[in-house]
């Protein structure tokens, strides 16, 4: 029960925390325009053809914060509300995404690795639960059940470790795009917190995917561990 509270139960309540704060400093931002007008969408262009990018396709996108870069089609997929408006917070989602084009763009090795592992890590979040299930309810005295379950975890592993190296990718992006709206003139000193409180609520999302995942995978490890003694 105490290892259930501590690798499952409070790194959930850290991903709740930072769902809920993400939404909180995104609409708090949502109200402030920048004094340059630009919109997500101009800053995200401003962004790119700074970094001789400026042919890089931009589109819309449907859905509450689904922004993303598109290595695969080399498209920069904006929401409507970040590419069709002119706040802070749009103009820090923008340059973020816009970060990761520019990421791909000069080959970023944390990138590449990345995506290299979208295939393994899609597997795995898909079919590792079944195996250890089976491995859990078979027991570790069991052949088949040592089999399938690290099976499982072998699988799942792949998904933790996809989210590891998630990490650097956000944060390095976040940089860019902070380097990129103080650099450029696009926000001003004063308005330059916003955009940083918003990456870095953001950022934390991504950070408690990870310990979530982390935790997730060491309670298995050690349930499988008991249920073996």
């Amino acid at each position: 029960m105490h290892n259930w509270l501590i690798l499952t139960i409070l790194p959930l309540a850290l991903g709740i925390y930072a769902q809920m704060k993400v939404k909180s400093t995104f609409s708090k931002y949502s109200q402030v325009r920048p004094a340059n007008g630009m919109s997500g969408a101009q800053a995200a262009a401003a962004v790119m053809q700074s970094s001789g990018m400026a042919g890089l396709k931009i589109e819309p996108v449907d859905g509450h914060l689904s922004d993303h870069y598109d290595p695969t089609t080399k498209t920069l997929r904006l929401s409507t509300e970040v590419g069709s408006v002119s706040t802070v917070a749009a103009l820090g989602v923008a340059a973020h995404e816009a970060g990761h084009a520019v990421q791909d763009a000069r080959g970023y090795l944390p990138m590449r690795i990345r995506q290299s592992f979208v295939p393994v890590a899609n597997l795995g979040s898909m079919f590792w639960i079944y195996p250890v299930i089976g491995g859990l309810l078979i027991g570790g005295e069991s052949a088949l059940g040592s089999t399938l379950f690290i099976a499982g975890i072998a699988l799942f592993s792949a998904v933790v470790l996809f989210q590891l190296i998630t990490l650097p990718v956000e944060f390095d992006a976040s940089r860019r795009a902070l380097a990129a709206l103080e650099g450029q003139g696009m926000l001003s000193r004063a308005e330059m917190p916003g955009a940083k409180a918003v990456l870095n609520a953001a950022a934390l999302t991504y950070v408690a995917g990870f310990v979530a995942a982390l935790g997730q995978l060491v309670y298995f490890l050690t349930a499988f561990a008991g249920n073996r003694d």
